[in-house]
């Protein structure tokens, strides 16, 4: 079986400093579990660095995909004939628009840490979200994934295409 390229796998990873504070959540536990012992004290400091570890690890686990005609961010996964144009969102504008210029019926996968971002308009006239915001720290590769994919497709993004079954991004019940 010949395996499937990628154009575009990303994993928002958290940045370094978190693995810090994870650790000196664990120093915490450790400090105020001190009076009961040495014992209690190393469990504190083992049990409270694991414990945030790994949910700094489930928070940074989230992915950013372009694979079978799909674009997939962290749970949504949306038909490339379902999207539209992309824009780039540097620093400033992405900052706007996940801020002032943000619509609530957006589906919005964004780390805070992460400064850049992309805006993908969805075209399913039957979808009420109006745009997908991705995080991403190359913005401008994922782009290219999304027109690269596109063309692959062989059918151009156009307003009021049927995207099939899976368009909708998930709602949260």
């Amino acid at each position: 079986m010949v395996a499937q390229e990628r154009p575009y796998d990303e994993r928002l990873t958290a940045p370094r400093s978190w693995w810090l504070i994870a650790l000196l959540v664990g120093v915490a536990g450790a400090l105020m579990l001190l009076p009961l012992g040495t014992l209690p004290m190393l469990g504190g400091l083992v049990a409270g660095s694991a414990l945030t570890a790994v949910l700094v690890s489930a928070y940074g686990s989230v992915r950013v995909r372009v694979v079978a005609g799909s674009l997939v961010a962290g749970d949504a996964r949306i038909p490339l004939t379902a999207l539209g144009t992309a824009h780039v969102l540097e620093e400033e504008e992405a900052f706007a628009w996940r801020t002032h210029k943000s619509d609530p019926r957006a589906h919005m996968l964004l780390r805070s840490y992460i400064r850049t971002a992309v805006r993908v308009e969805i075209t399913d006239p039957d979808d009420p979200t109006p745009y997908v915001y991705v995080s991403t720290r190359t913005p401008q590769r994922l782009v290219a994934a999304l027109s690269a994919g596109t063309a692959a497709t062989g059918a151009p993004v156009q307003p009021g295409t049927d995207p099939g079954v899976n368009s909708r991004v998930p709602r949260p019940e």
